[in-house]
């Protein structure tokens, strides 16, 4: 898919706003009515889903993964778990399909390699951020990339809760806000990155990674993020930002409940898909040494210079502004902690095409207040 044809598609990036609703089930429900078609196209083109998760789903001995994997994320968070019966419900799509796509970097990593059958389209949803907290500025410049399959399947949500809190969250179809970044009312916004760690390190029927991503919406701040109380299955890095402290901290997560927090500080911290200060084993994955290695030659004084590294596409084979054949990077999230401003940028983000801007400042809270307004040019 071509650069231009990719612009006409972060174009087209619709923010639908839902709530207060009576339950989580209407939420999920309104959004799955409202994305219908995004949700049932992404799973006509989603080769993972078709080739790798429904297969599996099918045969008898995956019940014994599936089945505690399923009651312990309900368990957890029922909420959460209503807005994906809702959604499966308001999109047509089946239940089944809703909860693979939703945990499917907990059900991937339990795929026997000879069930795969030649079909290894997976790729880790390869992500590049650029932190800084310093004097000049506070700021975290995310790319979210992801498998091809995702172009023009995403959206963003601004749900607002029964008590006037709204969260704004970038959301693949079919999935819940965010697997990717976003921010709420109380001024915390987040990025986030995958992270694989090596087959030994991982655990079944663990919680899901979006369904902890869901709960930071709904922190009231960085104490209250609840990222290390979940036992998850695999891997996941949190880039979590304050607006009214100006901090940012990197927490790399694994099972177990193991987490490390990293202060950023007035060092630009260049973090890609591998765990830097977790000491766990990992999968050597050479996109992201790679990419961690060319973020390190380049200049980064700037929220200028933040921009061009994250467009650089130097390194041919592992570039880090992804334009396929199989990863995209499907926009760039910047997030201004002085300026107290999360912008999406289409394209390239050395052209600085913002097509969305919010404020993130920590809100009185009104639902009726409309924080958003777009500049697609």
């Amino acid at each position: 898919m071509g650069s231009t044809n990719m612009q006409m598609q972060m174009q087209m990036l619709e923010i639908f706003e839902v709530g207060p609703c009576k339950d989580s089930y209407e939420m999920g429900f309104l959004i799955g009515r409202r994305f219908s078609q995004k949700i049932r196209s992404r799973v006509q083109n989603d080769l993972i889903l078709q080739n790798q998760l429904r297969p599996f789903a099918q045969k008898a001995h995956s019940e014994s993964l599936l089945k505690p994997l399923f009651h312990n994320n309900q368990r957890k968070f029922p909420r959460y778990w209503d807005e994906l019966l809702g959604t499966a419900a308001g999109s047509g799509v089946p239940l089944l399909d809703i909860l693979l796509m939703n945990l499917r970097k907990e059900i991937l990593a339990f795929i026997p390699k000879e069930d795969i059958k030649g079909f290894n389209v997976d790729t880790p949803d390869d992500c590049s951020d650029i932190l800084v907290v310093g004097e000049s500025m506070a700021i975290a410049a995310h790319n979210e990339d992801a498998n091809v399959a995702l172009v023009g399947h995403t959206y963003l949500i601004k749900g607002i809760l029964s008590d006037g809190v709204f969260f704004v969250g970038y959301t693949y179809a079919g999935e819940l806000p965010s697997c990717a970044f976003g921010f709420n009312s109380h001024g915390l916004a987040f990025t986030l990155n995958s992270v694989p760690p090596a087959e030994d390190e991982i655990v079944a029927g663990g919680i899901g990674r979006n369904f902890v991503s869901r709960d930071i919406l709904e922190a009231t701040g960085i104490d209250d993020a609840r990222i290390s109380s979940s036992e998850v299955s695999v891997g996941h890095c949190y880039n979590l930002m304050e607006a009214s402290t100006r901090r940012i901290l990197n927490v790399e997560t694994a099972s177990k409940r193991r987490v490390s927090v990293h202060e950023v500080g007035k060092k630009p911290f260049f973090h890609a898909n591998m765990y830097l200060h977790l000491h766990i084993n990992q999968v050597q994955d050479e996109n992201s040494i790679h990419r961690q290695k060319r973020a390190s030659v380049l200049a980064k004084t700037s929220k200028e210079d933040f921009l061009s590294l994250l467009g650089d596409f130097d390194d041919k084979k592992y570039p880090i502004y992804m334009t396929g054949p199989l990863l995209h990077t499907l926009c760039t999230a910047v997030i201004d902690l002085d300026e107290q401003t999360l912008s999406i940028i289409a394209g390239n983000p050395k052209g600085r095409d913002v097509i969305h801007i919010f404020s993130i400042s920590p809100k009185e809270l009104n639902s009726n207040h409309d924080n958003s307004h777009s500049n697609a040019t």
